[in-house]
């Protein structure tokens, strides 16, 4: 049995993926370029034991770099790769379209090409549910139109998938595309908004409220996108687009709500307008993944945000600690 390539490992959900791979017995190779996004030492600690792990190998390099792609993937005779780099966030990349285009539709097409030549058979891509843009049908299907995407960051999406369709009819290169819906949980990125809004509670700061909190996000338990990356890796034949998502919407001033309840704090809320890029909703519909993956959501909600909770209070204790040191 070969080993996983998982590219952006020592991210939010690259990590958990990790931990999953090697708690069932891979081997996993990591590709990071430790982007300076967020802190280095945030994505160190998501990698956790797996670093002194014996069947982990972290190979710190680009995905635009061809000798970095060349060694990840002559680390260890490579079954699958997992492609989760790539620069995030819709209003980033507005502001930087042309890093966004660089990173992850050169990137991916670098690598997609690598994979090929090194006979790589099965890639999965983790796409977005932003390529969907403001679809008025809901929920989002895999065949609903994606031809209006409404940022830089769901236009690279959607072109990754193209490309990675390409790659599948000229190589035969086994492909799914992995829509993930507002992954959410512990490690989560720090401008992701739960993670950014339970900071800025916990400080006392105020928090940026675009729109008027009416705006509504499938929120996807990362445990549960981990769990649907696998099930893809198993079930991968041919090229697949599968949608992994929550399939239940909650408005932004719920999750406002939930937050502060949790932190026992009260929100103070700066109401700003609405962003361009931001959609009005995004909502999965999972009935291909549940009858080709046999995956549904098994996280609620409440329960995911509990957990997240939990871990984001144990992380604010060890800063403390370590600032008092």
């Amino acid at each position: 049995m070969g080993a996983i390539l998982v590219t952006g490992g020592a991210g939010f959900i690259g990590s958990h993926l990790t931990d999953r791979l090697l708690a069932d017995g891979r081997q996993v190779v990591v590709l990071d370029n430790f982007d300076p996004f967020y802190d280095e030492s945030a994505k160190l600690a998501n990698l956790g034991g797996a670093l002194t792990h014996p069947r982990f190998q972290l190979v710190r390099g680009d995905i635009r770099d061809a000798a970095s792609l060349a060694a990840a993937l002559a680390a260890a005779p490579i079954d699958a790769v997992v492609h989760l780099a790539a620069r995030a966030g819709v209003r980033p990349s507005i502001e930087d379209p042309v890093a966004y285009v660089s990173v992850n539709l050169d990137g991916t097409a670098r690598l997609l090409d690598a994979c090929s030549r090194r006979g790589v058979g099965c890639f999965l891509f983790g796409s977005s549910s932003s390529v969907y843009g403001n679809n008025e049908k809901v929920p989002f299907a895999e065949d609903d139109p994606v031809d209006h995407p409404i940022s830089p960051y769901a236009a690279t999406k959607r072109a990754g998938e193209l490309l990675a369709h390409t790659y599948h009819h000229l190589y035969g290169m086994k492909v799914a595309c992995l829509r993930f819906f507002t992954v959410f949980g512990p490690r989560q990125r720090p401008d992701l908004a739960i993670r950014k809004f339970a900071g800025l509670m916990a400080a006392g700061d105020e928090i940026p409220v675009f729109g008027d909190g009416t705006s509504g996000r499938d929120y996807t338990f990362v445990d549960d996108i981990v769990d649907g990356i696998l099930r893809a890796m198993e079930r991968t034949t041919g090229f697949h687009i599968w949608n992994l998502g929550g399939a239940s919407p909650v408005a932004l001033n719920d999750v406002i709500a939930k937050l502060s309840s949790g932190l026992g704090t009260t929100p103070r809320l700066k109401r700003l307008p609405r962003q361009a890029g931001d959609v009005d909703r995004t909502w999965a519909d999972v009935t291909r993944a549940k009858h080709e993956l046999g995956w549904t959501p098994r996280t609620s909600f409440d329960q995911g945000m509990n957990t997240f909770l939990k871990w984001f209070a144990a992380e604010r204790a060890r800063s403390v600690q370590g600032g008092t040191r």
